[in-house]
């Protein structure tokens, strides 16, 4: 029970620079509903531009054949991205950019319905912070914390 905990050493957690955050990232695949199709998180040393192909992989694209057009914001621009999803099927990608004019927060159409899943799942206590000591165990509870949303849609009376 003295010993050091293993676990920053078998899935470390990183910083981000730009973005000024330290731990990790999440990176969801979602429908035009909202339905969460994929997740990977990483550490927040890792670009978004390089955790997009952890997310667009063959998996993916076997389990979801009918996607054809992916929105991203500006943070998933480049070669990197387009490569990925090329290599995986052809998915086009478009980028959803701000106007240079906005300030602040601004409503994007496309985007917003990813912003709105995250805040699904931000609800869940366990997902407000980084508890987790795995990146495999973080993006399961994602998956549990959509698969609790999904089933309060199909039983609204129920309490679950």
């Amino acid at each position: 029970q003295g010993g050091a905990q293993r676990g920053a050493l078998l899935d470390p957690s990183g910083y981000d620079a730009g973005k000024k955050i330290k731990g990790r990232k999440r990176h969801i695949l979602v429908d035009t509903l909202g339905l969460l199709l994929n997740v990977a998180v990483h550490p927040a040393s890792i670009q978004d531009r390089d955790g997009a192909a952890l997310v667009l992989d063959k998996r993916t694209r076997r389990l979801f054949p009918f996607i054809e057009r992916i929105y991203a914001d500006g943070g998933y621009q480049g070669p990197r991205v387009r490569a990925a999803a090329a290599k995986t099927g052809n998915w086009k990608i478009e980028i959803v950019k701000r106007s240079d004019k906005a300030k602040g927060f601004v409503v994007l159409p496309k985007r917003w319905v990813v912003e709105r899943t995250l805040a699904w799942i931000s609800r869940n206590r366990r997902l407000a912070r980084d508890f987790e000591r795995y990146a495999r165990t973080a993006a399961a509870f994602i998956r549990l914390a959509m698969i609790r949303i999904m089933l309060r849609r199909l039983a609204p009376n129920h309490s679950l």
